[in-house]
């Protein structure tokens, strides 16, 4: 079997089942059509010939789940992704954070930890990051383990920079890493404020209470039912008139959430907390 071929739904659905049963991941609410993106891609990068085959190698070797492990959860971002969504966070988000004496964030699917760090650039920007703490969590501990290095490949920095021009016209990103041997390092002070820890959006229950919450480009994945539980989980979350932003793609719309919070800024899915889930009816 090669990738491109469909999966049978019956077969995937053994597959994950056993995964949550031996590992303790829970993939069992996730698309199947992302599922059925993500088997197939792992079986052409490890050029497995089977699902069958597959299956196998999964559930009897822990290495190897664990090198598949990072292609099952998303990993797709980069530093200042989607330049407006910061700019619109960096001008209606911070100054109100700015009030509080002290600011908890938690950034939810953090992945490889290039979004967490442009986050912590704005706050160091605002003089807010020496009062913040920012919890970052992911699924995947290899992708924490990236996350918690810091150290990014320096091709990706001309497109950090152009973004971040996107958002601080006059600002210098070069301040904020130091390149070498084809890799850039971020600075090590950025990491001062922020504790990277394991965390299943599916499984595991509320982090902390925060201000403000990022899990972008995550939800999109889940199907309606899970993202409902999410929701409810970064609603137990926030703090009363918090802020929650979702991926671009992603909507509080049509959520039973939805009647609790309100956009900030149009289309950029940044909302804020109106009533509290307690008073929501489900």
């Amino acid at each position: 079997m090669t990738a491109g071929v469909p999966l049978e739904p019956w077969a995937m659905q053994a597959l994950v089942d056993g995964i949550y049963q031996r590992y303790g991941y829970d993939f069992r609410a996730y698309t199947a059509e992302s599922l059925k993106r993500r088997f197939q891609f792992v079986m052409k990068r490890f050029a497995v010939g089977s699902f069958d085959q597959l299956q196998d190698m999964i559930l009897s070797d822990p290495d190897f789940f664990l090198d598949v492990l990072g292609h099952l959860t998303v990993t797709t971002t980069e530093l200042f992704r989607d330049p407006a969504f910061y700019a619109a966070l960096n001008r209606e988000v911070l100054p109100r954070l700015a009030t509080y004496p002290s600011i908890k964030i938690w950034h939810a699917g953090c992945s490889s930890g290039e979004e967490v760090y442009s986050l912590a650039i704005l706050l160091r920007e605002a003089n807010l990051l020496q009062n913040t703490v920012i919890y970052a969590t992911d699924i995947n501990p290899l992708a924490l383990d990236k996350a918690r290095a810091g150290v990014y490949p320096v091709t990706s920095i001309q497109k950090a920079t152009e973004n971040y021009r996107s958002v601080v016209p006059n600002g210098d990103f070069s301040r904020y890493y130091v390149a070498n041997y084809g890799m850039a390092a971020l600075d090590r002070r950025l990491r001062e404020s922020i504790v990277f820890a394991e965390h299943n959006l599916v499984t595991d229950s509320v982090f902390s209470e925060v201000q403000l919450i990022l899990c972008r480009n995550v939800l999109i994945y889940f199907d309606k039912a899970l993202q409902e539980r999410a929701l409810k989980l970064f609603d137990e979350s926030l703090c009363h008139r918090g802020f929650l932003a979702v991926g671009i793609k992603e909507s509080l719309q049509f959520s039973l959430l939805g009647p609790a919070y309100e956009e900030v800024v149009p289309r950029t899915r940044i909302y804020q907390k109106r009533i509290s889930c307690s008073q929501q009816k489900y």
